[in-house]
């Protein structure tokens, strides 16, 4: 796994961030936003069509980049279930990279669903060309998952997925091949996850060998807005939304402010958070329960060209 990541990081030095002149969108045009989805969906379902034509609505003139690992739908779906996250994420890296309208822009905006925040937030950590100013993860589970989520009857692909999940969740295989195994942590077996995770102990920084680039460019953004769901039964913890450690046995929660990882700024979080970047935000009902009246609020905050321009400082690096 190690020789792996070591020949992923040369590929992405690729795409590595290249000084920029200035993080200023032209007048009167939004900066691009880049949607990454969730597990199960992907990226031509018409939830995810709606939200971007939304998004364009609220602030006329956005050019909405959906996230995808195939061009095809279907394949779209699988692979939010199956492949090498690492992988992924640096196919994703040489995309936006390499994207005609992305390439030119001089900054972009950030939007997670799901498991899609822990992804954008590890395209940021790990290559952010173009750079991401405001980046907005609904539901993410950026401390990881402790449980599995349970699939709908029918949906042999997320029963598949789970349940090589289960028979071994630390095995190479597993890891190397099942999405959900790959942030999957367990407070009670830190060991394991921090010697095998492919790769949230990774992108939390959480090994003794700290990254820093990770805490450079993290905390370069100028918002980052975390949601979580007040009654989400899917993410187990749901307070791994907001990067808090939760003991499932107690019920105790330790605030992400409370943690080494904040104390010790092993992401940029604290000083992020010390200039006013850091957003945690509540919505109530379940899991990705999304209105429009949420979405457009949150389009105008962090999207819009007063969003975007007034949402904070960039620090100069």
């Amino acid at each position: 796994m190690k020789k792996l990541l070591s020949s992923l990081t040369q590929l992405l030095s690729v795409v590595a961030p290249t000084a920029i002149t200035s993080d200023e969108p032209e007048p009167g045009i939004p900066l691009p936003l880049v949607i990454w989805h969730g597990l199960g969906d992907n990226y031509q379902a018409d939830g995810l069509r709606a939200v971007g034509e939304l998004a364009k609505r609220v602030n006329p003139g956005t050019y909405v980049y959906n996230i995808h690992l195939a061009d095809d739908a279907s394949q779209d779906r699988t692979a939010s279930f199956f492949g090498n996250v690492t992988e992924q994420l640096a196919q994703v890296c040489a995309a936006l990279a390499t994207d005609p309208v992305l390439k030119r822009a001089p900054a972009i905006n950030g939007l997670g669903f799901s498991q899609g925040g822990q992804f954008l937030r590890g395209y940021v950590e790990r290559c952010n060309r173009p750079p991401v100013r405001n980046l907005v993860t609904f539901g993410g589970q950026h401390n990881g998952i402790a449980r599995f989520r349970d699939c709908a009857a029918t949906d042999w692909l997320c029963h598949s997925a789970f349940a090589l999940l289960k028979t071994n969740a630390w095995s190479e295989a597993v890891q190397s091949r099942v999405v959900p195994a790959q942030y999957y942590r367990d407070p009670n077996d830190l060991s394991q996850y921090l010697e095998k995770s492919n790769f949230l102990a990774d992108i939390n920084n959480e090994r003794v060998l700290k990254n820093d680039t990770y805490r450079r460019n993290l905390r370069r953004l100028r918002k980052f807005a975390m949601f979580l769901f007040t009654d989400d039964q899917t993410v187990i913890p749901k307070e791994s939304g907001w990067f808090a450690e939760t003991n499932l046995t107690t019920g105790q929660v330790t605030a992400l402010r409370d943690r080494d990882l904040y104390r010790e700024d092993w992401l940029g979080l604290r000083a992020l958070d010390e200039r006013g970047g850091l957003d945690f935000e509540a919505v109530e009902g379940g899991h990705m329960h999304l209105t429009d009246e949420l979405l457009v609020a949150t389009f105008k905050r962090y999207f819009s060209l007063r969003g975007s321009d007034t949402a904070g400082t960039t620090e100069e690096l």
